[in-house]
C-alpha cells in the first residue's frame, strides 16, 4: 500500500536552514557588540586610600558601603597619602583601580601620559599646622628652629609645605622637619617630642576633631590665604567659623583662614564605565552636604581638578542620574543605557533581513519539489534518445527501464513532506509523472515504422 502524503501546515526544517544563517549573524554580531561594550563591571575594585584613621581611610569604608548595595566590593589599601596612591595608579601592576589625590599632586601632561582620569573633586582638604602654645607661632617664619612634623614623603603635605616655605622666603634646613605618620606625629606633639605637625585632611577627620578641642595645643591661622590662592591656583581659600566645633565652648573662639587644596578621586582610564558612574553616585551621596567649608551641593564637581575629567563622570555632572535608573535598577539601567545603540542597530539590521527569509523559505521548499523535475526531465530524454535508436527491442528495454525509474521517482515523490500552502506544486509534480508514464507507454506500444 503507497504512503500517503505528509502534509504540514509550516515545514520547520526548512524553516530553520533558511533562517539559521540569519540566526547565527545576528547573535555573531551581538556576541561581538557585548564583547566590544562589556556592559557589566567587574564586581571587585581595589581602592588606595591614606594613612590609618586618616580621612581617606574613613571615606573609603563609607565607598565600601554605599557600593556594596549594588554588589560591588571595595578592597582598600592603605598608603602614606597623595604621592603614594599617584605612583600606584602610575603603576600597570600595582592592582590599584583607583584612589584619593590631592590637587596639585599631578599636573595634565603627566596625567595624559600616565592614562589617568578624574571622577571630579570631592571636598576642600584644608591644610592644618597645629602647634604648642607654648610657642606662639604667629607667621610662618616663627617656625624658624622648631621641630614640625609634616608627614611621609609618600603624602602631598612635604611637597606643599616647601612650595609655601619657598614662596615665604624661609629656608627648609632652618626647621626641623620629621616624616612621622599622622596618628604617631599626634602622640609625640601631646608629648612634647615635636612643636607642630602639618597635614591636610577634611575637618571630619578623627584627628582633627581631636586636635581643636585639646588644651594646649593650637590652630595656625593662614592670615594670607587669598594671597595664596593666587599664587598657586590648585589652593583656595575656606574659613573654619567661630564656634563651628563646639557652640557652647566656642570653639575655635575665632574664624581661622586656612589654605586647602581639594580631594579628587581619580582612577586609571581602563576603569569600567559603570564602576565610574558607581563612584560618582556615590561621591554625590556622601559629599553632596553641606559642611564646614561647603554649601550643599557644592561638591562633588568638575571643578578644582587639574586631571581630566571622566567621559561617564562629566555625563553625571551634566545630566544627574540617569532616567532609567528612576524605574529599575542600575544593572539593568545600565545594561540598557550602554547597549540602546547595539540593539537599535540590530534592529536595523534585523528589518531587512525579515523580508528577505519568507522569499528564501518559499525557494527553499519549492526546491525540493524542483529537483525532482530535474530526474523527470532526464527521464524524458533518455526516452526521446532511445526513439532514434535502430532496433526495436533496444528501444523497448530502455522504455522498461525508464518505467521503473520513473515509479521510483513516482515513490520518493509520495514521501515528501510538504506545507500545505505547496501542495498544488506537488499535485502538478504528480500529474507530470504521470504523463510522462503514459507518453512511455504509448511509444512502448507504437507500432514499428
Amino acid at each position: 500500500m503507497p504512503k500517503i502524503f505528509k502534509f504540514t501546515t509550516l515545514s520547520l526544517r526548512d524553516l530553520f536552514v533558511t533562517f539559521a544563517p540569519v540566526l547565527l549573524l545576528v547573535v555573531g554580531l551581538s556576541i561581538v557588540a557585548y564583547k566590544i561594550i562589556d556592559p557589566f563591571p567587574p564586581k571587585i575594585v581595589t581602592i588606595s586610600t591614606g594613612q590609618e584613621n586618616s580621612a581617606y581611610e574613613l571615606l573609603a569604608k563609607r565607598y565600601a558601603v554605599v557600593l556594596a548595595r549594588q554588589g560591588i566590593q571595595v578592597r582598600q589599601r592603605r598608603s602614606q597619602g597623595s604621592i603614594e596612591n599617584l605612583q600606584r595608579l602610575q603603576d600597570p601592576d600595582s592592582g590599584i583601580d583607583i584612589a584619593f589625590v590631592q590637587s596639585g599632586s599631578t599636573d595634565l601632561a603627566n596625567a595624559e601620559r600616565n592614562g589617568l582620569l578624574s571622577l571630579g573633586s570631592l571636598f576642600t582638604e584644608p591644610v592644618w599646622l597645629f602647634y604648642r602654645d607654648a610657642k606662639r607661632i604667629r607667621e610662618l617664619r616663627d617656625l624658624n628652629g622648631l621641630r614640625i612634623n609634616v608627614g611621609p614623603a609618600g603624602t602631598g603635605v612635604p611637597q606643599l609645605i616647601k612650595k609655601i616655605l619657598d614662596a615665604n622666603g624661609i629656608a627648609s634646613n632652618k626647621i626641623k622637619l620629621s616624616a612621622l605618620e599622622d596618628t604617631p606625629a599626634t602622640v609625640a606633639l601631646l608629648g612634647g617630642q615635636i612643636d607642630g605637625m602639618v597635614f591636610s585632611s577634611a575637618a571630619d577627620g578623627l584627628l582633627i576633631q581631636m586636635l581643636l578641642q585639646t588644651p594646649g595645643i593650637k590652630l595656625f591661622n593662614f592670615s594670607q590665604a587669598e594671597a595664596y590662592t593666587r599664587r598657586f591656583p590648585f589652593l583656595s581659600n575656606v574659613t573654619l567659623p567661630r564656634g563651628i566645633v563646639d557652640f557652647g565652648k566656642d570653639i575655635p573662639a575665632h574664624n581661622y583662614h586656612l589654605i586647602a587644596p581639594t580631594a579628587t578621586l581619580v582612577a586609571r582610564e581602563d576603569l569600567h564605565p559603570a564602576l565610574v558612574e558607581l563612584f560618582v553616585q556615590a561621591a554625590a551621596e556622601i559629599h553632596g552636604g553641606a559642611g564646614w567649608f561647603q554649601r550643599h551641593g557644592e561638591f562633588p564637581s568638575a571643578s578644582y581638578t587639574e586631571i581630566p575629567v571622566a567621559p561617564a563622570a562629566e555625563k553625571f555632572y551634566r545630566n544627574g542620574v540617569p532616567l532609567l535608573q528612576h524605574y529599575m535598577s542600575f544593572w539593568l539601567a545600565n545594561f540598557f543605557d550602554r547597549m540602546w545603540i547595539v540593539i537599535v542597530a540590530l534592529g536595523a539590521l534585523i528589518l531587512p533581513l525579515s523580508r528577505i527569509v519568507p522569499p528564501l523559505y518559499v525557494w527553499k521548499v519549492r526546491s525540493r519539489i524542483y529537483r525532482w523535475y530535474g530526474k523527470l526531465r532526464s527521464v524524458e530524454q533518455v526516452v526521446e534518445q532511445a526513439r532514434e535508436e535502430g532496433m526495436a527491442a533496444r528501444r523497448n528495454e530502455i522504455y522498461v527501464q525508464q518505467l521503473s525509474r520513473l515509479n521510483e521517482i513516482e515513490q520518493r515523490v509520495n514521501q515528501l513532506s510538504i506545507p500545505l500552502s505547496f501542495a498544488v506544486e506537488l499535485y502538478g509534480l504528480r500529474s507530470h509523472i504521470d504523463f510522462v508514464r503514459k507518453r512511455i507507454d504509448w511509444l512502448m506500444h507504437l507500432p514499428a515504422a
